[in-house]
């Protein structure tokens, strides 16, 4: 299936937009960058921006639809981002599960803990897709395409 065709990118081009958010992900697991702070909140923001932003200039016939998938391959960047610099973000105190399954044998509790991460770092990265997606949806509705210059389509 080509990603030309239906997203109207190519597979490498799509997996670099979802590149843009996964700079945030050794900036935040390391703490190089502090939760609350303006860097914080332009590495959130800006790489959906962007997202709706290529989508929105490049119109592809499905944009709700290209856009969530950047957003999925984005979630598998987190999964992947947070697998790999769990120890550094958790510096040795890892997290417990707590509840009944408090005192749960440690390499256990960390399998536990490392899938549900996985699984809600891709869930996190679709739902940023579809949010982002559903902008770029409404402004290529909403906003008429520019019409194109006669260099733009010579014959």
């Amino acid at each position: 299936m080509s990603g030309d065709r239906t997203l109207g990118f190519s597979w490498p081009v799509l997996i670099a937009l979802a590149a843009l958010a996964a700079v945030r992900i050794p900036l935040h697991d390391l703490g190089t960058v502090e939760e609350g702070t303006a860097l914080a909140a332009v590495l959130v923001v800006v790489p959906p921006a962007c997202w709706v932003g290529v989508v929105f200039w490049r119109r592809p016939p499905h944009p709700f639809g290209t856009v969530v998938v950047i957003g999925a391959l984005y979630g598998v960047f987190l999964a992947a981002g947070h697998q790999l610099f769990w120890d550094a973000a958790f510096a040795g105190a890892a997290p417990a599960l707590g509840g009944r399954l408090a005192g749960t044998d440690p390499a256990t509790t960390e399998v536990v803990l490392r899938v549900a991460t996985a699984a809600s770092s891709l869930v996190t990265g679709t739902l940023v897709g579809v949010v982002a997606g559903a902008v770029a949806a409404v402004l290529c509705r909403v906003v008429p395409e520019r019409p194109s210059s006669p260099s733009e389509n010579p014959r």
